[in-house]
């Protein structure tokens, strides 16, 4: 049974593994702390890259300490030879007497064995400690093994009449710096930030995280069904220094592939739909099958109403600004082309605080 030092030290576990979201696709971003006789012995947490993993890396830390100890992990140790051998393996030759865990992982090659491995050495196993924190730190992982796509967050920056720019297109700044970099701190949590062509194309974007000390650039996406952003853009002279990849489909000119493919971008092809524009889920599972967990989208407009209108988006980041643009100005969302009022994707506020004179509203899909 579970103990309220259990959950002080899972809180914990989990707390560390959230060190390594946006780093670590497509592995889980696991945390392992190590306790003897009420004492922290070892801490340890997804590397970049996904190794080594958090449980090898809290072992190294305890070394001898390890024998004894109770080992908490926000996620079920795994039992498969991949690069490394078995956690459930490491842990039982340490001599650890007891494992916490709080969810067991889906990957079919792991999915219980972890928990039964560890009961099969004689080492006592806790089950479902802080399983909501953990299910919500590693949604993206979740999301990649069970629904085959990443964990999708759309963001949103809006004046109070819910534009995104003036009539001219113009966008530079609708938020203040305080909520800019708010936004920076959410792209370094992801393994990549999203546009849509037409964003692109306006605003000549980078995308990258800045001022804040990271040492791994989450991937840089274009949705770009044709190719219309050009390869001299600012994403095609840095995709050699930090990767871009552009998502488009059969109909993209040869000649602008080939372009593209000179800057060392990758190119993702994906099925259209009957617009011509490039089908939202058939994108979002091609880079599931690639591998990303959590994908933050920045827009524009007719890419996240297409992601709307799929159900694609499952958490939404919403930055208000204090100003009123009018009708004439761009709205944050193109049509989503609903009959009834009941369609309307519907989501429920998790959190709402200031940023200097802005609000950040945090929704997640009903």
């Amino acid at each position: 049974m579970a103990s309220s030092d259990d959950s002080r030290f899972m809180q914990l576990a989990i707390s560390l593994g959230r060190r390594g979201l946006g780093h670590v696709w497509p592995n889980p971003a696991v945390g392992c702390v190590l306790v003897r006789d009420g004492t922290i012995v070892g801490r340890g947490w997804t590397a970049p890259g996904g190794r080594p993993h958090a449980e090898t890396q809290a072992l190294a830390q305890a070394g001898a300490a390890a024998q004894g100890a109770t080992a908490y992990v926000s996620l079920e140790p795994c039992a498969h030879h991949g690069h490394t051998p078995p956690c459930a393996q490491a842990l039982t030759d340490a001599g650890v007497a007891r494992v916490v865990t709080a969810i067991t992982d889906p990957d079919p090659r792991v999915a219980g064995r972890g928990h039964a491995m560890l009961r099969a050495a004689g080492i006592a196993v806790t089950e479902g400690v802080e399983a909501d924190a953990a299910l919500a730190a590693n949604a993206g992982f979740l999301s990649r093994v069970e629904r085959r796509r990443p964990w999708l967050t759309l963001k949103l920056a809006l004046t109070l009449d819910g534009r995104i720019a003036n009539a001219s297109g113009e966008s530079r700044w609708i938020t203040g710096p305080q909520a800019r970099r708010a936004v920076h701190a959410m792209r370094a949590t992801h393994d990549a930030v999203l546009v849509g062509a037409g964003t692109a194309m306006a605003d000549d974007p980078d995308l990258r995280v800045r001022d804040l000390g990271v040492a791994t650039q989450p991937l840089r996406l274009v949705a770009d069904s044709q190719l219309r952003l050009n390869a001299t853009s600012r994403l095609g002279r840095t995709a050699s220094d930090s990767p871009v990849w552009i998502l488009h489909s059969d109909a993209a000119p040869l000649a602008a592939r080939n372009a593209w493919g000179a800057t060392q971008a990758h190119l993702v092809p994906v099925g259209a739909g009957p617009d011509g524009r490039i089908d939202a889920a058939a994108m979002l599972a091609a880079l599931g099958d690639l591998g990303l967990t959590r994908v933050l989208c920045e827009g524009g407009g007719l890419l996240a109403a297409s992601l709307l209108r799929a159900g694609l988006v499952d958490d939404l980041a919403v930055f208000s600004a204090g100003k009123f643009i009018g009708a004439e100005g761009r709205a944050g969302i193109g049509p989503l082309a609903l009959a009834m009022l009941g369609d309307a994707p519907a989501f429920d506020l998790v959190e709402a605080r200031p940023l200097g004179a802005d609000v950040l509203h945090l929704w997640r899909r009903a």
